[in-house]
C-alpha cells in the first residue's frame, strides 16, 4: 500500500478533508480516505507528504483527438463559420502526421491527469490509439448531413464506422443542429430506441446558429453555399436552435449539450418542459479561441444543471488540460469555487459516461486515479497552478 497526504483531499463524494490522506493498493484501488487523526488506526503504509490538493483523475467529456494535427493552424477569434471552413480545408493531411499528433495528444491528456475522454470520431484513425491508450475512451461517431436526401447514406456510413470501433465503447451522435436534417435526426433517434447510445451534440456555439434557426439569416447561409448544400427546404423556425431540435432528440439516452456559448435562460427553461436526460459541457478555452466569448455560466448554476468540462480539440485550444479549463472559468467567474469545478471535472463527467462506479470520486474500492494540484492561493486556482498525476 501507498499513502499520499495533502493540505486538502477532495473526495468529491464528501466534503474536502484538511490534512487528508489517501491510501491505495498496488493497482491504484482506493483503500481508504481519512484525515491524519484517524490514519494510523486504519493503515500501515509509508506516507508521501505533498501539500496542495489531491482529487480524482479528470474526465474530459469533449475532445476531437483526430484534429490534433491542426494545433496552431487555424486562426483564432474569427468566429465559428470561419473556423469550420478552415478545419474542412486543413483536416485532410498525411495519415502518419495525423496519427503522430493524436498519439502525442493522448499522452498529453494522460500527463495532465485526465483518465477518461468523450471523443468525437469522424474517421477510423483513432481506433488503434484508443485500444492502446492508458485512458478510457468513449467515441462519439458523428453524423453530418443537412441534406434530407442524404440522410440514409450518412447514417449507414456512421453505422459502418461504429462497427469498426466496436467492441470499444462508442455510440452514434448528431454533430450539431445546423448540420443534421430532421430525417437524419429521426434515424439517430430510432437507433437510440434499440439500446444504450450516448448522445453528444454541439450546441449554440455562435450567435448565428440561433439566427439561422429563427430567421434563416446570417453567416450559415454563406457556409452552405460554399459547401454546395441546398437549403431551400429549410424554413425559419422562429425559435433558437436548441428549442427547435430538442423534440428530435431521444428521451431514452443521456444527452451532452456541448459549448452552449449562446444558450440563454429561455432555452434552459424551454428544455425543462421535456423529459430529456440533459448534461451540459463547457469548453471555455475553445469558446474564447473561436468566438472570444464564454457561456453565461451563472444561468446554468442557478438552474442546478449537471455540468461537465471538455477541452475541445487542439485546433481550438493550446493544450488538452482540464485544470486549464477550470482556471479560465474561475478567473472569469470568481464566484466558482475550486470544489465545484473539481466536481464538474470529475464525477459529473463520469456519470455522463457511465463510469462513475469506478471513476469520479475518491471512495474505497474505486480506481479513479489521483491528481495533485499545486500552486494555489488558498484553495483558488492561479496562473501558477499545476496538475501532477500521482496514479
Amino acid at each position: 500500500m501507498r499513502s499520499f497526504k495533502a493540505d486538502y483531499v477532495f473526495p468529491v463524494s464528501t466534503a474536502p478533508i484538511k490534512n487528508g490522506i489517501v491510501t491505495v493498493d498496488d493497482s491504484g484501488r482506493i483503500i481508504s480516505v481519512t484525515d491524519q487523526t484517524t490514519y494510523e488506526e486504519t493503515n500501515n503504509a509509508p506516507v508521501a507528504h505533498l501539500g496542495g490538493i489531491i482529487c480524482p483523475g479528470f474526465i474530459n467529456t469533449h475532445c476531437h483527438l483526430e484534429l490534433s494535427h491542426l494545433k496552431g493552424k487555424v486562426a483564432p477569434r474569427n468566429g465559428l463559420v470561419s473556423f469550420i471552413k478552415d478545419v474542412q480545408k486543413l483536416r485532410h493531411a498525411d495519415t502518419a502526421e495525423i496519427n503522430e499528433a493524436a498519439v502525442r495528444a493522448d499522452e498529453e491528456m494522460y500527463q495532465n491527469g485526465i483518465i477518461a475522454v468523450g471523443d468525437i470520431a469522424n474517421t477510423n484513425i483513432s481506433i488503434t490509439i484508443k485500444a492502446q491508450s492508458k485512458l478510457y475512451y468513449h467515441s462519439f461517431i458523428e453524423c453530418f448531413g443537412f441534406s434530407p436526401e442524404k440522410a440514409n447514406q450518412v447514417f449507414d456510413n456512421a453505422l459502418a464506422l461504429l462497427k469498426e470501433f466496436t467492441p470499444q465503447s462508442c455510440s452514434i451522435t448528431p454533430h450539431a443542429p445546423y448540420s443534421v436534417s430532421k430525417e437524419l435526426f429521426k434515424l439517430i433517434n430510432d437507433y437510440c430506441e434499440q439500446g444504450k447510445n450516448l448522445i453528444s451534440i454541439h450546441n449554440q456555439e455562435c450567435a448565428d446558429e440561433n439566427k439561422f434557426y429563427r430567421y434563416k439569416q446570417g453567416s450559415f447561409i454563406d457556409l452552405y453555399a460554399d459547401f454546395g448544400i441546398d437549403i431551400s427546404w429549410f424554413k425559419q423556425q422562429a425559435r433558437n436552435s436548441l428549442q427547435s431540435i430538442i423534440r428530435l432528440l431521444s428521451t431514452e439516452q443521456d444527452i451532452l449539450m456541448v459549448h452552449n456559448t449562446f444558450t440563454n435562460l429561455k432555452d434552459i427553461y424551454f428544455l425543462k418542459r421535456f423529459d430529456h436526460k440533459v448534461h451540459w459541457c463547457f469548453c471555455p478555452n475553445a469558446n474564447l479561441y473561436i468566438e472570444n466569448k464564454l457561456p453565461k455560466v451563472e444561468l446554468f448554476t442557478s438552474q442546478g444543471a449537471n455540468l461537465t468540462l471538455g477541452t475541445d480539440s487542439l485546433a481550438s485550444n493550446s493544450k488538452l488540460c482540464i485544470l486549464n479549463e477550470m482556471r479560465t472559468l474561475q478567473q472569469n467567474f470568481p464566484v466558482l469555487s475550486t470544489a465545484r469545478l473539481i466536481e464538474w471535472g470529475t464525477i459529473n463527467g463520469a456519470r455522463f459516461l457511465g463510469i462513475d462506479d469506478e471513476k469520479g470520486t475518491l471512495e474505497a474500492g474505486k480506481t479513479p486515479g489521483l491528481n495533485l494540484i499545486t500552486g494555489l492561493d488558498g484553495l483558488k486556482i492561479t496562473p501558477e497552478s499545476k496538475v501532477k498525476r500521482l496514479l
